[in-house]
């Protein structure tokens, strides 16, 4: 990636002319940009090849946990009578709203590319836990297993949020697009294991076989969007952006420079001093350490201070984003994957869950790509038009209660109502994430995209508890088999006439 050709243009408003000082290139500064005078020549991505990597990178941060849920037939048979989908969707919002909480505590303390590591590590072995133990050798009885999933569930939702928030911080400091990217390969994750249990399901018919097929698969492509990452992430286009965002902070802002450990190549050596006497007093060399000791909680405390001072700032900027995003996600969790789960047919069978999630993947991919069209929002708008979601939840219930009788029946209402859920979603929420960070400067891009992530955090938590109560309004799962006794109904009718 290091020979990308590189369009001489200027970086900020021109070449910057300090007395007869030369010109010196960014290239030539390596990670720091202590001379007055910078001529930029501004990296091209080069065959969009970083823009598919953030793409790769969305599919790797979401695809762990659609893979727990997408297999969703498999997960009905295995634990009839059980709310198996929604603990699962539960047991991930309330982990990743904890893992946000950390990620914006760690910032400050580990590098991005530490946490993104961390997220994919954690997927990966989680993934492969399940599929070898649990689904293919089937060690467990079906109390321990149901057990075993919620904690693989949990430890992928912490890996993947803490990396799913720094690959956010990361983006904001690239240009709008690439935050599109990351966005639109979340939908593309979902779309992806749509298609995977699809493929198994219809070529494999025994549920066990196929599962297994389907683990695999999504670890291959885990492995795939990590290999990827590593290729890209010293490019000199994400470099030059990132050392922009870097100078541009200011030398009172929050310890621990963001974005600077991509930056840094080579490791940093560390800097010791010259040796020196020892001091033949002991006490006044343990006074010593002690003062600074003080010193450095006292600097970790002004640290901890200055960051929610400058998260307090960046919220008033930005809230009509963070109430908009939180929204979307508040409302789509309330209908999805559960009560969606829930929706039956006589016709499609154990297909019909299935096939719901694949369209509303689908229409939340399209949804995503349209986010990159140059609309301009205002912010109370756009929280405005996010929250006019809400009208789909009642849509939505109609189509799966009651349980024995649906109000809106046949599949078609169902599948255009999640055709609606998928859309939106995917348009209202990427917009918000897109625009917010343009009203910071760039030194606080970073922080804009774990706030954001913190709003959306917040949201997918409300949906996913509000989810229960309206399985609650559904009632208890049925005793008989409603097709069994339609069937039955109209073969008598049948009969009699």
């Amino acid at each position: 990636m290091e020979d990308e050709n590189e369009s001489e243009s200027t970086y900020g408003a021109a070449t910057v002319s300090y007395g007869h000082m030369p010109e010196v290139e960014a290239s030539s500064l390596g990670s720091t940009f202590d001379i007055p005078e910078l001529h930029f020549r501004v990296p091209r991505d080069k065959y969009h090849l970083v823009y598919l990597a953030l793409l790769l990178a969305g599919v790797g941060f979401l695809l762990p946990y659609n893979s727990f849920i997408t297999d969703v037939d498999y997960l009905h048979a295995r634990y009839p009578g059980t709310s198996i989908v929604f603990d699962m969707s539960l047991t991930y919002i309330l982990v990743a709203f904890g893992a946000v909480l950390v990620n914006n505590s760690l910032i400050e303390t580990f590098g991005t590319h530490t946490r993104i590591t961390l997220g994919y590590g954690l997927a990966f072995f989680s993934l492969v836990f399940i599929a070898i133990l649990d689904v293919w050798l089937e060690v467990f009885d079906k109390d321990t297993s149901y057990v075993m999933n919620l904690l693989a569930v949990s430890v992928v939702a912490f890996g993947c949020t803490v990396q799913q928030s720094s690959f956010y911080g990361y983006t904001s400091m690239l240009p709008p697009r690439y935050t599109q990217a990351a966005m639109t390969g979340e939908s593309a994750a979902g779309l992806l294991v749509s298609l995977n249990r699809i493929v198994t399901k219809a070529l494999v018919q025994d549920k066990r076989t196929n599962t297994v097929i389907f683990f695999c698969l999504s670890i291959f492509f885990v492995a795939a969007c990590f290999i990827s990452h590593q290729l890209v992430k010293r490019s000199k286009f994400v470099r030059h952006h990132l050392a922009a965002c870097v100078s541009a902070r200011s030398p009172d802002g929050v310890d621990g420079a963001f974005g600077e450990e991509i930056l840094d190549s080579e490791p940093k050596e560390a800097l010791t001093e010259s040796p020196g006497t020892v001091s033949d007093d002991a006490q006044e060399e343990a006074e010593g350490s002690r003062q600074k000791s003080l010193r450095v909680r006292l600097k970790q405390t002004r640290s901890i201070k200055r960051g929610l001072l400058v998260r307090w700032q960046v919220s008033k900027q930005i809230w009509t984003y963070m109430l908009a995003i939180g929204s979307a996600y508040f409302i789509t969790l309330c209908l999805f994957p559960g009560i969606e789960s829930e929706v039956t047919n006589c016709t499609l069978g154990d297909w019909m869950p299935i096939v719901l999630m694949a369209i509303f993947n689908l229409f939340d991919f399209i949804g995503k790509i349209l986010a990159a069209a140059p609309v301009e929002w205002e912010g109370g708008w756009l929280a405005l038009a996010s929250s006019i979601r809400i009208l789909l939840v009642p849509l939505m219930m109609m189509c799966a209660a009651p349980r024995d009788s649906p109000i809106l029946q046949g599949p078609g209402w169902s599948m255009f109502i999640s055709l609606l859920l998928g859309l939106t979603n995917g348009y209202f929420g990427s917009v918000p994430m897109i625009l917010a960070p343009r009203e910071v400067e760039d030194e606080q891009k970073e922080i804009t995209g774990n706030i954001m992530m913190l709003s959306y955090s917040l949201g997918l938590t409300a949906g996913s508890g509000l989810a229960y109560g309206l399985k609650a309004i559904l009632g208890h799962e049925l005793t008989y088999d409603p097709c069994a006794a339609a069937n039955t109904t109209f073969y008598n009718s049948t009969i009699l006439v």
